[in-house]
């Protein structure tokens, strides 16, 4: 939906009228330290609350669909925040090539377009979607070596394959989640998953209603054991099955994994690249 179609609802905080927007943002993320703000590391969240704050003159908070590690990367991630409603009706331009004027090249906005004064990025998304990428060549790539896991041993996709469908459908994934994840339960529900190769590059897409803290690094990390002749199929069917998340293979680096997009009710973050 073009931005002109809907212009959201405004509100006044503080006496000034403001507008609810959403941002599409993409990002190279090895320059940073995840996307939350920290005290003492640079973050996604931080450099474009900087930069926002250059157009808006004021204290600016942006909040994301999701929160990335260090090192992992987004083609699509969905952020809002609220902005002067008099500059964005003036020109919305301002919120793309403005912003991306004080930006580093690391971390671009791609789309923006107003929402209503409730919508929330994180608490409205009902579906989120991931990408990661594996270099699967007996030589590293010099060229795209903070973009894929580099794995030398030919790795056999069709198990690969037979064992991801052991992930789908709606279940308890805590044979797969961080020993630190502070989500109540591990129940999730996987929705597409799939593991195609081009030349060297394997790239496993899944996406879910919700997932859970290194969810999809610990399913890769799994897959790969399973690539590799470490496991087989039916044995990461059982680990699944026995809920034990140290019998399971290590976690796979985060700089294979990106962010593809966020689902709503009514538009999605890949639809609205290029949307201003």
């Amino acid at each position: 939906m073009d931005v002109d179609e809907k212009n959201g609802s405004a509100v006044t905080i503080n006496g000034l009228e403001k507008q609810r927007i959403a941002m599409v943002v993409e990002f190279d993320g090895h320059p940073f330290h995840g996307w939350q703000q920290q005290n003492n590391a640079c973050s996604v969240q931080e450099t474009l609350q900087d930069a926002l704050q250059k157009i808006e003159g004021g204290s600016v908070i942006v909040t994301a669909a999701g929160r990335t590690d260090s090192g992992v990367h987004a083609e699509a991630m969905m952020v809002h925040t609220d902005v002067s409603a008099s500059r964005w009706h003036r020109s919305h331009l301002a919120y793309v090539h403005g912003v991306n004027s004080f930006l580093p090249v690391e971390i671009r906005v791609i789309g923006v377009r107003a929402v209503d004064a409730d919508f929330h990025a994180r608490f409205d998304c009902h579906g989120r979607s991931y990408r990661y990428q594996i270099w699967n060549r007996g030589t590293a790539s010099a060229l795209q070596r903070w973009q894929h896991w580099w794995m030398p041993k030919r790795l056999d996709v069709d198990a690969m394959r037979e064992a991801a469908q052991h992930c789908m459908g709606r279940q308890d994934f805590s044979a797969i989640r961080a020993s630190g994840c502070q989500a109540s339960n591990a129940i999730r529900s996987i929705k597409t998953l799939s593991i195609e190769q081009s030349g060297h590059c394997i790239t496993i897409s899944v996406s879910a209603d919700a997932f859970l803290y290194h969810m999809v690094r610990n399913l890769v990390g799994n897959l790969v054991d399973v690539g590799c002749g470490r496991s087989t199929p039916d044995a990461f069917a059982a680990l699944l099955r026995g809920k034990d998340r140290s019998l399971g293979a290590a976690t796979a680096p985060a700089h294979g994994l990106y962010f593809v997009d966020a689902a709503y009710d009514d538009f999605c973050s890949q639809e609205l690249i290029g949307s201003f």
